[in-house]
């Protein structure tokens, strides 16, 4: 603050002096305009040199030790925020995926139920439903994939952080990090049930779908199974 201070008082003293060359009817001697400028380029040599030693070591004496702890905790502190928000990103990735997979299960089974009951119409309908919607289920997983990626990489970078922390006297910091760590490890844990549980009714679907499709497939007549059954329904998503 003093070496800023000091600038703007410099500058403040060149404009003033800039006014009174300005004024002045009779011009100042170089000699003496040379002694200014040396004086102000000293001025600011000063407070550049001020300005360079910021770190807190003149300000308050403190060791290297004291300045290695405060950098690790700082470290600690970015690396847990880092975490939480990768954190909160699997979470809403992964509940958004199971909403998507809850509701193609569910569009599946009434499909099933309404199997040779439909108009082509109908089923040319709720099909491009499913279709739309097996999509958003394929990109709602590659958006899982993507930040538990990060996030993987986020809790490796929190558990270095904590380590260094903890090496170089930070316990307090070491500790939190190592805190926030078992917070994401359990409710990312905890969300991947939601998922496990999503993937596991799509399953069952998928076998109550060969099931109705190979009753249906018997009781038909007269025609073959790729004219009666949809193409869409056949491929594997």
């Amino acid at each position: 603050m003093a070496a800023l201070w000091r600038g703007a008082a410099f500058l403040s003293f060149l404009r003033s002096s800039n006014r009174v060359l300005l004024s002045t009817r009779k011009p100042l001697k170089p000699g003496i305009w040379t002694n200014i400028l040396r004086s102000g380029v000293s001025s600011v040599a000063v407070g550049g040199a001020a300005l360079c030693a910021v770190p807190f070591r003149q300000a308050e004496n403190l060791s290297h030790d004291s300045l290695i702890r405060r950098a690790a905790s700082l470290v600690t502190d970015s690396s847990s925020t880092f975490l939480s928000q990768t954190t909160l990103a699997v979470i809403d990735a992964v509940t958004e995926y199971s909403k998507a997979v809850h509701t193609l299960v569910a569009l599946q089974r009434q499909y099933l139920t309404s199997l040779g009951k439909l108009t082509p119409a109908e089923e040319d309908t709720i099909w491009q439903v499913i279709i739309s919607q097996r999509t958003e289920v394929n990109d709602r997983q590659g958006e899982c994939k993507r930040f538990e990626s990060t996030w993987v990489t986020a809790l490796k970078l929190c558990e270095i952080a904590a380590e260094a922390a903890y090496t170089s006297g930070a316990e307090h910091a070491s500790i939190t990090a190592r805190t926030n760590i078992q917070v994401a490890q359990t409710q990312v844990e905890e969300v991947q049930k939601l998922s496990l549980d999503a993937d596991k009714k799509l399953a069952e679907t998928k076998v109550m779908e060969v099931e109705r499709i190979t009753q249906y497939a018997a009781s038909m007549e007269g025609s073959s199974e790729e004219e009666d059954i949809p193409e869409a329904y056949l491929r594997e998503d």
